[in-house]
């Protein structure tokens, strides 16, 4: 079952970064991300929070945009970044499906 609020942490390990480059991510673009804080004051993060810092995560790191060129792209054309993101979530599930055959062979 999904959680409903993810720590900084967990969300550092899911986009395979660290917690200073979400924390950086989360405070240059606020428009898109509005996380939580608990009482310690620490962030909480939604899946919707999770799934904008993958779209990203996927302008930033894999296709070298800027962080504006980034925070126009999502303004524009959300959609279709979403569904990059799905596709590509779901080629890592099948890749790691393969190891886990792979070494069971």
């Amino acid at each position: 079952m999904d959680k409903i609020l993810y720590t900084i942490g967990e969300v550092a390990e899911i986009l395979g970064e660290n917690t200073s480059l979400v924390r950086f991510w989360a405070n240059n673009f606020p428009k898109f991300l509005k996380p939580q804080r608990n009482a310690k004051g620490n962030r909480l993060f939604t899946k919707d929070d999770v799934e904008t810092l993958k779209q990203i995560h996927l302008l930033v790191k894999d296709q070298g945009m800027t962080l504006d060129g980034a925070e126009k792209k999502l303004s524009s054309q959300k959609k279709s970044i979403d569904e990059r993101v799905r596709v590509l979530d779901s080629l890592k599930e099948i890749r790691a499906q393969l190891d886990e055959v792979r070494k069971s062979l």
